[in-house]
């Protein structure tokens, strides 16, 4: 089975660079994975020497930032469908590491949504390791919660605060270590709460450099799934920018951050649709090659009616996941939508993997089997971003 099954209107171009992307997330992201799984300490899946870097490098050289260059050739509508198949086929070869590529490109996206051509020059270049730090350690959840009220002073006392002095602004706290890529980003899109002197007046978006000696991090998280993905506190004494660092203003921060969650939570959608389908792929294998009772376990009826169930569910969230990306590529982003293809695919990857892990029965238990795998990285997928009850709620708001 694959991603493309259903597509009948791909050009060669398209059908070349899923091609691509396939073999390297087969060859190159489900291996490394694997591997990085297995290690003890999450330091030392960024160490010096890890196979990690080769997996970025390797992952820079696919050029896949090319689909949304007008030099290409590709309509929206393609650039959209090609979004939406990059991801399934990155989160079907590894999970964490495709949500590492994928926040990667925030304070890119952030610095060319400025127009400044000082921000672009500086945070808008290729390979350069980013992230998105928004949690807190007094506020997860609640730093959502822009989809009904945007204000922070409901939120409690900020744990990262920017403070206006003269023509820059000073940031101080720390962000919590549930940031992805924390660890080992170079630049990142922080959302913090902005006082312009007076006290603070709300949420702004800032492009900030963490190369600088006023920045310090924690150690890297120790998780029970996606351990690929590298995530960790950051911690800011004094860091400077210029005022031009400031993107998102308090008052655009209820419309940027609607914007942002919209991008993550699609992207969760399509990446956790291409987890369920890699369950559904090895459960179909095994039932093919496991024999009992004298014949494959999927000739038993007990087995394909649960293969069936589970091919159903896949389908069903990426039909979702991919309807709603083109929409919100193609027009302003409606948020209920995709919240509704995040907690759809993160769910279904859950459920598709657990009974992935069944259908293995006793060698679904066992690490040598990757299906345990998924199911770990599938149970993270449905709190990260946004846990999905509470994403739920800021939906419902909308409807």
């Amino acid at each position: 089975m694959s991603s493309i099954d259903l597509e009948s209107i791909l050009s060669d171009d398209e059908r070349a660079i899923h091609e691509r992307v396939h073999k390297f997330a087969e060859e190159v992201m489900r291996p490394t994975g694997i591997a990085l799984d297995a290690l003890a300490d999450p330091e030392d899946v960024i160490a010096d020497g890890s196979i990690l870097w080769d997996v970025y490098k390797k992952h820079d050289e696919l050029e896949l930032e090319v689909i949304a260059d007008p030099a290409s050739g590709f309509t929206p509508v393609q650039q959209a469908r090609l979004r939406a198949i990059i991801s399934e086929e990155l989160g079907w070869g590894d999970s964490g590491l495709a949500i590492s590529f994928g926040v990667d490109g925030f304070p890119k996206t952030m610095a060319l949504m400025s127009g400044r051509p000082e921000l672009i020059e500086r945070f808008g270049q290729p390979g350069k390791r980013g992230c998105w730090a928004i949690t807190e350690p007094g506020h997860g959840s609640d730093q959502i919660r822009f989809a009904t009220d945007p204000q922070i002073a409901t939120l409690g006392k900020p744990n990262c605060i920017a403070k206006r002095d003269g023509d820059s602004w000073v940031i101080n706290g720390q962000k919590a270590a549930w940031v992805s890529n924390g660890s080992i980003a170079e630049a990142a899109s922080l959302f913090c709460a902005v006082d312009r002197g007076q006290g603070v007046v709300g949420v702004g978006g800032f492009l900030v450099p963490l190369d600088d000696p006023a920045v310090s991090r924690g150690k890297a998280l120790d998780k029970i799934g996606q351990r690929a993905l590298n995530q960790g506190e950051l911690f800011f004494d004094g860091l400077r920018v210029p005022d031009m660092n400031l993107v998102v203003s308090p008052e655009l921060y209820a419309t940027a951050g609607d914007v942002g969650l919209s991008q993550a939570n699609s992207g969760m959608g399509s990446v956790f649709v291409g987890v369920a389908q890699a369950a559904l792929d090895l459960a179909v294998d095994y039932a093919k090659e496991r024999v009992q009772g004298g014949v494959p376990i999927f000739e038993h009826q007990s087995v394909k009616a649960r293969i069936f169930e589970m091919f159903r569910k896949v389908e069903a969230a990426r039909g979702l996941s991919r309807r709603v990306l083109e929409y919100n590529a193609l027009n302003a982003p409606k948020l209920q939508y995709a919240i509704a293809s995040k907690v759809t695919s993160t769910t279904t990857a859950f459920e598709v993997a657990s009974a992935a892990v069944q259908i293995f029965g006793g060698n679904g238990l066992s690490r040598e089997y990757p299906v345990e795998k998924l199911m770990r990285d599938a149970r993270a997928s449905m709190i990260e971003d946004g846990c999905n009850e509470v994403l739920g709620i800021a939906a419902a708001s909308r409807l």
